[in-house]
Formats: structure tokens, sequence, C-alpha cells
């Protein structure tokens, strides 16, 4: 447990450097303001030197001015890192959501319309495969749902080729005729 001397030279130091940094803002604004090229930017690093320095349990600092100087560019060269992070994340998350058209971007993804819209096909085309007639329905299940070829489907049903080919005809007219309608 720290002793009374201690946590007394802790609270001076710390009013030590806050008494600098307020003698000092008006310097230390000006070569912030230079190494960002903003005045509100370098308003924000020279506040946070004031948190830092609020809650930093430093010993006595030999010379106030470099640690503040210091402590800023740190904060300075965090926030860097911090935008280039930001600019790369945005750039990943635009390059596969948003595309560039004549300058522009612009999203492709589709519409609340279109996803409603499409559910509602699927909903009926779903509709319209139970409809099928028995065999057809079978064939066309494991040959377009499943992704058997003709010789498979034919090889697990015991008929030709012909005969699946047939029954895919049959359901695709079938289909066809439901969607028109």
């Amino acid at each position: 447990m720290p002793g009374r001397w201690a946590v007394e030279n802790e609270q001076n130091c710390a009013e030590g450097l806050t008494a600098v940094l307020a003698a000092q803002r008006t310097q230390l604004l000006r070569f912030f303001t230079s190494r960002t090229g903003s005045e509100a930017e370098a308003e924000d690093v020279v506040q946070e030197i004031w948190l830092h320095v609020a809650r930093a349990d430093t010993g006595p600092v030999a010379n106030p001015m470099a640690f503040l100087y210091r402590t800023g560019m740190n904060i300075v060269v965090d926030r860097v890192r911090e935008r280039q992070r930001r600019i790369r994340r945005e750039q990943g998350w635009s390059a596969t959501v948003v595309e560039h058209r004549g300058g522009e971007a612009t999203d492709e993804s589709p519409s609340p319309y279109d996803v409603v819209e499409g559910r509602d096909q699927a909903a009926h085309l779903a509709k319209a495969i139970d409809a099928l007639p028995p065999g057809a329905a079978r064939v066309f299940r494991r040959h377009k749902l499943d992704g058997l070829s003709h010789a498979e489907v034919a090889a697990e049903f015991g008929i030709s080729r012909s005969a699946v080919e047939k029954h895919i005809a049959v359901a695709l007219r079938h289909l066809r005729q439901a969607i028109e309608r």
C-alpha cells in the first residue's frame, strides 16, 4: 500500500503536468495543428493529452514539455492507424457490396420489393412442382433439384434415358404454364 508521501507525490506530478499543459496549450495546439492539418483534430489531441495526464500514474517528469509532445504524438499515430484501419475495412465492405458505375457508387442488392416478389415467385414455383404428375415430379426433382444426370436418374428408377427426357419435358411444360398463369 503506497504511503501518504507517494500519493501526494503522484498528485503533485499530475497537477504539475496539468499546469504545464494549461500554460503551454497554445503552443501545443499550434504544434499538433501542423502535424494533423486540422485545428479541430489538434484540439481533440490536446484534450486527450489532458485526459491521459489526469489518469496517468507517472512519477516526476524531468522534461514535462517533451512528455506532453511524446504523449500527443502517440495519440496522433494511434488516430492515423485507426483511420487507416477504418478506410481498409470500409473499402473491403464497399468492394463486396457496392458497385461503381460512372464514378457513382451503386448498391446492387435487391430492393425490399424485389426480395418479397422473389419469395412469392419461389413459393408459386414450389406449389407448381408439387402439382406435377407423379412420374415427372420424381424425375424432375432428382435431376434438377438434386443434380443427378439423366443417366443416373434412369438407372435409379429403372427407366431409359429417353423416358427421363420425356418426364423432364412434361415437367417443364407444366411449370411454364403454371408460371405464365
